[in-house]
């Protein structure tokens, strides 16, 4: 019986290792926090392997995984973050664009958004949400935005920089910011779906938001098989659909 119990709670142990294993820690940037909801069930429904997200600015984790993070895969907002890991030799291989994002402006006010660039001059609005350029690629299509239609001068003692996509929409969506810049990727997911009203901007405004992801060399001791099959799953007909259904354009 002795015996017994100690196979057992060695079988458990066993199991409880390989579920660890079959775990894999992927650097999400904030705009795809709906998406990677979707793209994680898919993937689990597939190979029965669960993954864990981590949300925040793109330019954020690439500082982290150049300091070492424990990241198998970055699902960065932009390309040049990738890149520079790749230069850095900080991948398994070439990162590659999975996909390209889409700019809208946001609000849960009462305000017609048809008319924007009157709109966001008024005395009335006093707040804009932006996610930080500095480390949002969002952030930095928005800036682009405005001075493309030449409203940077007009807007920017109204700017309100958040952290991330994520804390920037929380600004727009308590209604702390009169209105916001955001991914479409946000304002058609099934959680925001009808919240608010929102229009796109045209993509000749800004610079292509081109969404590179990077298998990392973390991954090269930690789960290398696991983590380059999600990472292939990224680019698989089935994970590519998930991306066009929430509003971002295929490369």
């Amino acid at each position: 019986m002795r015996k017994l119990h100690l196979l057992a709670a060695g079988l458990t142990l066993v199991a409880a290792a390989l579920a660890q294993a079959a775990t894999i820690n992927v650097a999400v940037a904030a705009n795809l926090q709906y998406t990677f909801d979707d793209l994680a069930k898919a993937y689990k429904a597939e190979t029965g392997q669960d993954v864990v997200p981590s949300y925040g600015a793109s330019g954020k984790f690439f500082a982290q995984i150049r300091n070492g993070a424990p990241f198998h895969v970055f699902l960065s907002a932009d390309a040049d973050y990738p890149k520079k890991l790749d230069a850095d030799k900080q991948t398994l291989e070439p990162s590659k664009v999975y996909a390209y994002g889409a700019l809208v402006l946001w609000t849960l006010k009462d305000l017609d958004l048809n008319q924007w660039e009157k709109l966001v001059r008024e005395p009335g609005i006093e707040r804009i949400a932006v996610a930080n350029p500095e480390t949002a690629p969002y952030g930095r299509a928005a800036v682009q935005a405005l001075q493309h239609f030449k409203l940077a001068d007009a807007t920017r003692h109204k700017l309100v920089f958040g952290e991330s996509i994520g804390q920037t929409n929380q600004f727009i969506a308590t209604r702390a910011a009169d209105l916001g810049f955001t991914a479409k990727s946000v304002v058609i997911s099934n959680e925001m779906q009808g919240k608010g009203t929102w229009l796109e901007i045209p993509a000749s405004a800004y610079e292509p938001i081109a969404q590179r992801a990077a298998l990392l060399k973390y991954s090269n001791d930690h789960d290398t098989a696991d983590a380059k099959r999600f990472y292939q799953f990224l680019f698989s007909p089935k994970a590519q659909d998930i991306f066009k259904q929430a509003g971002y354009k295929l490369p």
